[in-house]
């Protein structure tokens, strides 16, 4: 695996017309986040690009949630098992760190699985891709509290920073007084 540096202005990028690549994308599609399996690491903006490389294999990018997501070397296992379970050719693995990812990626399907799971999406975005661009924020931005997943009241408090993965926080509902896992937003 090799980490490298997106250009500045790249987006996750759309599926490519090619059948190889094609197929190769929807492979991958339905790899699993493996702190999340009810979303694709599609769905969460994890998978940034698969594209042929010169020599005839297969690059896969991918972006971590944050520079020390230990899910990685599980995400790039599980996709090279897609890869070879699916007969694609020999690939490699860009792992790229720049631009960040953000939460603007997780697609609303991935919001409503979020939500039906029990885990509540991030609210709002948190800009334009201008005003990312490698940005390294060590405080959160002040965000309204999130709606609970479970009965939908607005009514909620922040009981941690860090619940189940340093990338949610830990709510609980004032209404229902369930507690629940906030996706932070980034």
């Amino acid at each position: 695996m090799s980490v490298q540096t997106a250009p500045a202005n790249a987006v996750p990028i759309a599926r490519h017309a090619d059948p190889l690549l094609a197929r190769a994308w929807d492979v991958l599609e339905a790899v699993p986040d493996p702190e999340i399996p009810v979303v694709s690491i599609r769905e969460l903006g994890i998978l940034r690009d698969v594209r042929l490389a010169d020599d005839g294999q297969l690059e896969v990018v991918i972006t971590p949630t944050y520079s020390g997501c230990p899910a990685m070397s599980q995400i790039a296992e599980d996709i090279a098992a897609a890869l070879q379970a699916a007969d694609l050719p020999a690939h490699r693995i860009e792992t790229v760190l720049a631009p960040a990812w953000t939460t603007d990626w997780i697609t609303q399907e991935a919001r409503d699985k979020l939500r039906a799971y029990g885990i509540a999406p991030p609210v709002g975005q948190c800009g334009t891709a201008a005003s990312r661009e490698n940005v390294v924020r060590f405080v959160p931005r002040p965000v309204a509290a999130p709606a609970c997943p479970r009965c939908g009241s607005a009514r909620t408090e922040r009981l941690a920073q860090f619940a189940s993965t340093a990338c949610k926080a830990l709510y609980r509902c004032v209404d229902c007084r369930e507690p629940f896992d906030y996706f932070k937003p980034y």
